[in-house]
């Protein structure tokens, strides 16, 4: 924990300081947050030093993988807070690097829907705190498709009219989850001769597409340069927001469930300001934030609740009903499995 004071604070009464300030002062933490860009208020950490007397710093990272290394690396020392997807909340409890949430600090968890208590990957909520989550699916231009979209194989093996003009994403496990999908396999499959099947499903598929784009799929079908692309659904909300034509579809095949959490690091010097920070961020205005300018469902009905009904008006997947959502099968960490996905993937990108 910092302590802002210094020793040349000690005559506090020349200072015009009172003990109360003094240990307010003292009980203050400086916590390091590791998020996505753009991925909470701008504003947060000022409004969070406002409401507890804690300062914070938000760092950056761009992947999952990206930060799973630097706290692999550190055994999570120099963070407090992390955003990382469900697979990476569990691997860092089984490493021994995630805390033990503690309910009791934060009394927003009352804010979740019941279903993000019972989610298969934290049952309970024991290490991590769910922050968005959704769907992936199907994005497309409806005034450029003769007919919906209604299968994972429309994009997999697209009419000769489509080809060349989709998209699919470049993460190890949403790739794969796309012709695990297809093949009837469940998104944590890791049988070897199924993954043999979909490696081979995805192979083909590759030599219909445009691009693996992970970030610019949506601009891709504004411009009318794709027609049909693997999307998560906020993203494809980004597109919507720009051409009324895009629409979101989950195919007949099924969705995974992703969900991006809140872990506080065993590591961490200030865990009660961790939690303090995660009962902030569930705070129903706070939380709607997320929903209103980065177009995810958040798993807080309170939050929810509270949203415009114009919102889900513009982008109907925000609307859609938390036990649809919750049918579909959560991403786990599937351990040693992950490396043949790795070399699976790098197998399908490096195929002709």
């Amino acid at each position: 924990m910092k302590n802002t004071n210094s020793r040349r604070a000690a005559p506090a009464i020349l200072l015009g300081l009172t003990l109360a300030a003094l240990a307010s002062t003292a009980s203050a933490a400086n916590l390091v947050i590791s998020n996505w860009d753009g991925y909470m208020a701008p504003d947060a950490m000022e409004a969070f030093k406002a409401a507890t007397g804690n300062t914070g710093e938000v760092v950056k990272h761009a992947t999952n993988e990206e930060i799973m290394g630097k706290l692999i690396a550190s055994g999570g020392k120099g963070y407090d807070v992390v955003f990382v997807s469900s697979p990476f909340a569990e691997v860092l409890n089984k490493m021994g690097l995630a805390e033990t949430i503690d309910a009791s600090k934060i009394p927003n968890l009352a804010n979740l829907y019941p279903e993000a208590t019972k989610l298969a990957y934290d049952p309970g909520n024991t290490f991590s705190v769910p922050y968005t989550w959704g769907t992936t699916g199907l994005c497309y231009r409806s005034d450029l498709l003769k007919a919906e979209p209604t299968s994972w194989n429309d994009l997999l093996k697209p009419s000769d009219d489509v080809k060349g003009k989709t998209t699919m994403l470049a993460t190890d496990r949403w790739l794969l989850a796309a012709g695990q999908l297809a093949d009837g396999f469940s998104v944590n499959e890791t049988d070897p001769a199924k993954m043999e099947q979909v490696k081979n499903t995805l192979i083909d598929a590759k030599k219909t597409l445009l691009a693996y784009d992970d970030t610019t799929f949506y601009s891709k079908l504004v411009s009318g340069e794709a027609v049909l692309v693997q999307a998560w659904d906020g993203w494809c909300n980004y597109g919507i927001g720009e051409n009324a034509d895009i629409k979101y579809v989950i195919p007949k095949e099924g969705s995974d469930l992703w969900l991006d959490t809140m872990v506080v690091l065993k590591a961490s010097e200030n865990k009660d300001a961790a939690f303090e920070f995660i009962n902030f961020m569930l705070d129903a205005k706070n939380h709607a934030w997320a929903a209103e300018n980065i177009l995810y469902k958040v798993p807080n009905k309170a939050a929810m609740d509270s949203l415009p009904a114009e919102l889900s008006t513009t982008y109907p997947n925000m609307a859609m009903p938390v036990d649809e959502l919750t049918k579909y099968e959560v991403l786990r960490d599937v351990g040693e499995a992950q490396r043949e996905y790795s070399r699976i993937v790098s197998e399908i990108k490096a195929a002709q």
